[in-house]
Formats: C-alpha cells, sequence, structure tokens
C-alpha cells in the first residue's frame, strides 16, 4: 500500500483515507488556523486547531500487483501532487494580494467562451452578444490583445473605454444590458480568483431608459402586415399575437394551451424575464376575439401554442415578411410589445395603470416611457401637416 510523505509545513497536505473497498482516496487538508476555546471543566484556554478537507476524486489502487496497476498508481500520486501544489500557490498569492501564478496563465476569452458553454438561463444571447461586443472592442482598441487576454491586462480603464464603446455602438437600453451581462462574467472570474480585484467596480454605463428608441407599428402597419401572406404562418401567428397582448419572444414561445381559459377568456402567464425578481411577474390578459382566433382551439394534449424556430431565425422571418407587406422601418419582435403599449396610450386612450398591468410592469416608472413616445408621434403627427402662408 502507498504510502504518502507529506512535509509538515505544506498547506494543504496531500492525505490518503483508506475505503470499504480497500482502495486510498486522496484528499487536500487545509490548515485554516486556530481558535482559543475556553474549558468550563479545567478553567483554562486552549488551541483548537481548524482544518477542512476537499476530496480530489483520485483513488490509489491496494497492494498493485502488476507493473501496469503500479504505474497508474504513480500517475494518480504525480497529479494529486501537482494539484496540491497549485492550490498551495493560490492561498500564498491570497495571502499577499497577488493572482495566483497558475491562474495568470489563463486566456479571459477562453474563460469567458467556456462560462457561455455551462451557462443555462434565458439571458444567454446576452451573454454571448456582451463577448461578442467586447471582441470588436479588442480588435478597434486592443487588437495586440484581441485573441490573447490575460486577467491582469482587465483594468478598469479598458473597462471605462469598454463602456465609452458600447455607448456608441448600441441602441437604447443595449449598452447597459451587454455591460451588466459581462460585469456578471467577470464577477465570476473574481470569485475563482481569475481576476483578483473587480476592475468593473465604480465604472457605470449611463442609457437614457426613459425613451423610446425602437421603431413601433402603428394601427394601419398592423392591418397591413395582417393581410401580408408570408409562408410561415406560424412565425406570422405569434408575432400578430405578440402585437395584441404585448408579449416578449421569451414568454411567447413559452406559451401552452394550459396557460389559456377558455371559460372566462383570458390567459396567465410566468414572465420569464421577471420570474423570482418582481410580484408582477404573473400577468394575466383578457382574449379578445382576434387573440382567441390567432390561439385556435385547445387541442387534446397539452402542447406549445406557437412552434418557432431559434429567435434569430424568427427575425429572419420578421424582416422579411415586414419588407414584403411594404413597411420601412427596422422591427424586432421586441417591437410588439412597444407597439402594443403605444398604441394603447396613443390610439385607444388607454389609463396608464391598465397599461402597466398587461405588461406587467411592477411601477409605473417603465410604463411612463411609452407616454413619451406617444407625445413625440403627436408633435410629429402636427409637424407634418403642411404650412399655410398666411396673408
Amino acid at each position: 500500500m502507498a504510502k504518502l510523505q507529506t512535509k509538515t509545513k505544506e498547506n494543504p497536505k496531500l492525505m490518503q483515507k483508506t475505503l470499504a473497498d480497500g482502495r486510498q482516496s486522496l484528499y487536500l487538508e487545509y490548515y485554516m488556523g486556530y481558535n482559543k476555546v475556553f474549558d468550563e471543566n479545567t478553567g483554562r484556554e486552549h488551541i483548537k486547531h481548524i482544518r477542512s478537507k476537499e476530496f480530489l476524486g483520485l483513488y490509489l489502487l491496494p497492494n498493485p500487483r502488476t507493473p501496469e496497476e503500479r504505474q497508474q498508481n504513480k500517475e494518480t500520486l504525480a497529479l494529486a501532487a501537482e494539484i496540491r501544489m497549485d492550490k498551495e500557490k493560490i492561498l500564498i498569492a491570497r495571502k499577499y494580494d497577488k493572482a495566483a501564478p497558475v491562474k495568470q496563465k489563463i486566456n479571459f476569452l477562453n474563460f469567458y467562451e467556456a462560462y457561455i458553454k455551462a451557462y443555462t438561463k434565458k439571458d444567454i444571447r446576452m451573454i454571448e452578444g456582451a463577448l461578442g461586443r467586447f471582441r470588436s472592442f479588442l480588435a478597434e482598441s486592443y487588437p495586440n490583445m484581441q485573441t490573447n487576454l490575460k486577467p491582469e491586462q482587465i483594468t478598469k480603464e479598458m473597462m471605462t473605454k469598454f463602456v465609452e464603446y458600447l455607448q456608441v455602438h448600441s441602441k437604447g437600453e443595449g449598452a447597459l444590458g451587454y455591460f451588466q451581462r459581462f460585469k456578471k462574467v467577470v464577477k465570476y472570474a473574481v470569485d475563482q480568483d481569475i481576476i483578483l480585484k473587480n476592475p468593473c467596480t465604480g465604472v457605470r454605463c449611463v442609457v437614457d431608459d426613459t425613451s423610446l428608441k425602437k421603431d413601433v407599428l402603428s394601427l394601419d402597419e398592423i392591418k397591413m402586415l395582417a393581410n401580408t401572406s408570408y409562408q410561415n404562418t406560424e412565425v406570422r401567428r405569434a408575432f400578430l399575437f405578440s402585437l395584441y397582448a404585448g408579449l416578449r419572444y421569451c414568454d411567447v414561445v413559452d406559451l401552452k394551451y394550459s396557460n389559456v381559459d377558455y371559460a372566462n377568456k383570458i390567459i396567465r402567464f410566468d414572465q420569464n424575464k421577471t420570474t423570482g425578481h418582481s410580484k408582477q411577474s404573473v400577468v394575466i390578459i383578457p382574449l379578445s376575439n382576434t387573440l382567441l382566433k390567432l390561439i385556435g382551439e385547445k387541442p387534446l394534449k397539452n402542447a406549445p401554442i406557437f412552434t418557432l424556430p431559434s429567435h434569430t431565425g424568427c427575425l429572419k422571418a420578421l424582416r422579411t415578411w415586414v419588407a414584403r407587406a411594404g413597411i420601412d422601418k427596422h422591427i424586432t419582435w421586441h417591437c410588439a410589445r412597444h407597439s402594443f403599449a403605444v398604441n394603447l396610450l396613443g390610439e385607444c386612450h388607454t389609463d396608464i395603470k391598465t397599461v402597466a398591468s398587461l405588461l406587467g410592469h411592477s411601477g409605473l416608472k417603465h410604463t411612463e416611457k411609452y407616454t413619451r413616445a406617444v407625445d413625440a408621434l403627436k408633435e410629429k403627427a402636427v409637424n407634418a401637416l403642411p404650412e399655410l402662408e398666411i396673408l
């Protein structure tokens, strides 16, 4: 049986534990310091050493008999010893407020890509988009770092320039959204000791979130769109539904027939964007005859109401359909939500509290930008009248 040779001052120490099947499970034992503990029975203080264990998932074979088994144990021990040394370097670097040498070699861009592969939340497209913007920023501002970026090279000055880049190259709240996702990855890198000090701390991305930057479709343009055929009937049906219900893509793609209460003519769903973060995450929308027609009859088994391609596929289809309808506007899926709100407030004269409730807003702050959009449209309409020559 293999015996480990450990030095007294090593921290962590490489240790082994005998399992029921005879194998030796290798683990690291960390010395975390000590506490002085008062013993009431003796009336004296004594030292209590604090240790923790980290099992490596590596095992030594008991009583290796063949050269292959002995070689396997030798390689396992060598790997465990290498891991132990790397962990010790990290502890020493942390003690002296330095980046660990073992992690200084990491390419942050590769680290970001690995983060994306393991990411499972709904905002994955924004996480990917933030990396795309950051790569473009590096190509323009730091070309020598665009393929290999060391963690220590990410400075506060770089982050300030990145925010300025985002504000120039993004529309509306896009700059803020991308920077928030980028900061999320940077924070994870800090938590993993890849980056010693968060370079995003104190760097702010300020955008005007009180004004509406996306194009909206008027009621007449929605009729033009509805009267224009398109081969992908699912995209067509889902987008018209979003125009009349104010839904985001991430919500409409998840709708099931079980969300529909046919008897009371309502649809109830949980907003993906605000689930767990807002009391208004559950939205209830009354179903007009138009919406009921778009939903269709309830099938025997519960199923998605709309069978849609990817978000990118939907945008391509939408762009073709809008152009075919003769509408010269940059329309994305989210424009349906904006159009719904603006048309309710403007054309239908709906009060702002009702519109906020239909959109699932927890307050009026986000809804107010639609009232400003309505005012801007009114001003544009008045200014479009021909000038009169008054004698």
